[in-house]
């Protein structure tokens, strides 16, 4: 019996596949589990409207983060922060300082957790920080942290 699967099962298939199962496996177990349907016409074309809807919404999204990352790397976020003669910092700039300096700024909320910061700002000057907007876009934010307080 064609089921398809509604969920991952483990060593079976996974959410959205077409497969070949026993018909007792299928009515005993996946369909009563709620794990498959059965493949027939109706959830077949159900189911390719849905994975169409899917591919739209991700280029949609892929769509956005070309164009937040056109904006992100004309800004440059500026934070000041106190700093001893030498230039280095008392306490470090964090990627949430970042994140909340952007959305006060300039209105552009994100979350800290995209902000790829290998270790906290230390120094003054100009830093370019990656950011992680999507699995294929990554933008270079530029921070300016500079003498105050």
């Amino acid at each position: 019996m064609k089921v398809i699967f509604l969920k991952d099962v483990k060593g079976k298939g996974k959410k959205g596949e077409i497969k070949n199962v026993a018909d007792g496996y299928a009515h005993n177990f996946l369909i009563k589990q709620g794990l498959a349907v059965e493949a027939n016409q109706g959830a077949v074309s159900s189911l390719n409207a849905q994975q169409k809807k899917e591919e739209k919404i991700a280029e949609q999204e892929f769509e956005e983060a070309k164009a937040l990352k056109e904006t992100l790397e004309k800004l440059t976020v500026e934070l000041s922060a106190k700093s001893g003669e030498d230039g280095r910092l008392f306490g470090s700039i964090t990627s949430k300082q970042i994140a909340e300096e952007l959305k006060k700024a300039n209105g552009i909320k994100l979350d800290k957790r995209k902000i790829e910061l290998q270790d906290a700002i230390r120094t003054l000057g100009y830093t370019k920080v990656p950011v992680k907007l999507h699995k294929d876009v990554q933008a270079n934010l530029n921070v300016h942290v500079k003498e105050g307080k």
